[in-house]
């Protein structure tokens, strides 16, 4: 089968960042499912691992954690899926990705395609949306009010993949005022057109910007890039007994500044239940068919600003670069291997 990888870690303008190669196609066992991939996108995990992690000697490594396709065959213990299935699903890190013609995945983090959806507009939701939900319901507990705060959580590079999804879900399931950051007019544009009801320029300190809202203070803020450089601005602008949540990784983060207020810090990693296979792995699968019913009722929509075909070397690397750039918003996705 046909696969994007490489080697060594490094730069993606390396002559061996990413190339085209020829695999072996796998064999689906016991819960994995054997999925013909039709699309992927591409996320920050993909360039952070590409840069900083190299094949074990003489292999190869395969990126990719963002998946739409069609179910070609299933394990013997396999109890969800059948050969024929339209799913989604962000994989693990604990497997070779998803940048293949096929791909194993355990049938637990898999969730049904949203019908409404072509497998391009579908590819970009998985790694997003479950990583948007955990932080949301899970680590900040929204649906629980924090005493005398704002009903309102500001979300922090609103305009990424992540914040993307994060004012959608947030704006259909929830009552919170959506705070979202974003630098950039087509940027602020967009997180408008999603949903956000006040949009703050992080190239600016936010806590005078949350001030000016007159709305007081957010009972929750998630902070989805440069987390260090907005550290103290967060602290300083959230309410007593508040609490905060990330995704990226910050050098150093000095949590002691969230003491003398009591905000709790969570840090969201959605690979962490295929990493371990918690007792509740299959949860996330759950979650996306959440994420399909609330897609195929109009509440929320993908979060795909840009398609590129075939699925090769070459485009894989542009995509690796425009993500690298930091000028991306929503979801790049690439589709199909050519013939």
């Amino acid at each position: 089968m046909k696969a994007i990888a490489y080697q060594t870690a490094g730069p993606i303008d390396g002559a061996d960042s990413l190339v085209d190669i020829e695999l072996e196609c796998p064999t689906a066992q016991g819960r994995d499912l054997l999925v013909e991939v039709l699309a992927v996108s591409v996320n920050p995990v993909d360039t952070k691992v590409r840069r900083s992690v190299s094949a074990e000697p003489g292999a190869w490594k395969v990126l990719g954690w963002d998946v739409a396709g069609r179910v070609v065959a299933v394990g013997d213990a396999v109890q969800t899926f059948k050969p024929g299935d339209m799913v989604y699903y962000a994989g693990s890190l604990t497997r070779p990705g998803a940048n293949a013609e096929f791909h194993l995945v355990d049938e637990r983090i898999v969730g049904h395609k949203p019908a409404s959806l072509s497998p391009e507009e579908a590819a970009a939701l998985p790694l997003t949306s479950i990583t948007a939900w955990e932080m949301v319901f899970d680590r900040l507990d929204v649906t629980k009010s924090v005493p005398g705060a704002a009903k309102a959580i500001l979300v922090v590079g609103g305009a990424g993949g992540v914040g993307s999804i994060t004012i959608q879900l947030v704006r259909a399931l929830t009552d919170l005022t959506v705070i979202a950051t974003a630098s950039r007019p087509e940027t602020k544009a967009w997180v408008r057109e999603l949903g956000a009801h006040h949009v703050l320029d992080h190239g600016h300190p936010l806590a005078a910007q949350v001030a000016d809202l007159d709305l007081g203070a957010p009972a929750f803020v998630f902070s989805t890039t440069e987390t260090q450089r907005h550290l103290e601005d967060i602290a300083n602008l959230i309410a007593p007994q508040g609490r905060f949540g990330l995704i990226d990784d910050p050098e150093a983060l000095d949590i002691k500044l969230f003491k003398r207020k009591a905000v709790s810090v969570h840090w969201e990693f959605m690979f962490t239940r295929p990493l371990f296979e918690t007792a509740d792995m299959d949860e996330q699968g759950r979650l996306l068919d959440k994420v399909s019913t609330l897609v195929d009722e109009g509440r929320i929509r993908t979060t795909v600003t840009q398609v590129t075909r075939p699925i090769e070397a070459a485009t894989l690397k542009a995509a690796h670069a425009f993500i690298e750039s930091g000028k991306a918003k929503g979801k790049v996705v690439l589709a199909g291997f050519s013939s």
